[in-house]
């Protein structure tokens, strides 16, 4: 039986088992999708060697950059964005060959496309430094949307600290995209801090966060009347994405 799963390290909330092994199901497919923990990077390489079965994983918080180093072949968007989502493996007699892709590229694009069609957005704001934000930068910038990270701990002069918010810059930055977890269940009652008395009806705010459905950051965006999006869909599209790349 073949295996597929998911790498990260709290994986309890994973929507990625139900909706892979139900897809196995129907498909009437001989191959199981598993969850697996690790506490570093360090661990990853045993992990592959202890589990030939394995033929495809996908990357989730927080390896999605680390993970790359471990990847014999990557293709264009992953040099460029430097995070990995999905790993395809290939294993002969020379030995275990694994391809690293980011399908989060392809989610959040065609998720994002119909939000902004009939909307003027020119700037964005990326919440959080991780390997999602990076795929988030790599559309923004293939769309000719202008961004700025915002980060608890700035470490470069592209990103800024939530502090540089206020009024002019909400105003300015019509679409905000959270790529970090705060707010993710079980902490469903955080949100990140910044000054939602400025969104309007013209913001968009999207949050790649899927569970909760409506994260406390998407509730107060829509008490200020803006458009708001969760992940569920992003990740439904960004892992047929990741199976299409598994069956080649």
């Amino acid at each position: 039986m073949d295996i597929y799963g998911l790498v990260g390290e709290k994986l309890s909330h994973s929507f990625s088992p139900d909706y892979f092994n139900n897809k196995f199901r129907v498909l009437g497919i001989n191959a199981e999708y598993r969850l697996f923990e690790i506490k570093s990077v360090a661990e990853f390489p045993e992990l592959i060697a202890n589990h030939p079965e394995i033929k495809g994983l996908n990357i989730t918080i927080p390896y999605k950059k680390s993970l790359r180093k471990f990847m014999d072949f990557i293709d264009k968007p992953v040099k460029l964005t430097g995070s990995i989502n999905t790993i395809k493996i290939t294993r002969n007699n020379n030995g275990t060959l694994l391809s690293g892709y980011n399908t989060d590229i392809i989610g959040f694009e065609e998720t994002l496309k119909p939000l902004i069609k009939n909307k003027t957005i020119t700037h964005a704001l990326i919440l959080g430094t991780g390997g999602s934000s990076n795929s988030v930068a790599y559309v923004l910038h293939k769309l000719g949307i202008l961004f700025s990270y915002i980060s608890r701990k700035p470490n470069s002069t592209q990103q800024h600290n939530y502090n540089w918010l206020n009024e002019q810059t909400i105003k300015d930055n019509l679409l905000i995209v959270n790529t970090t977890p705060v707010g993710m269940y079980p902490n469903n009652n955080k949100a990140p801090s910044i000054p939602y008395e400025y969104i309007t009806n013209k913001h968009i705010l999207y949050d790649l966060i899927y569970n909760p459905v409506e994260t406390l950051f998407l509730k107060k965006g829509k008490e200020q009347g803006a458009t708001c999006i969760n992940g569920s869909k992003m990740l439904k599209i960004q892992a047929e994405a990741s199976w299409k790349i598994w069956r080649t």
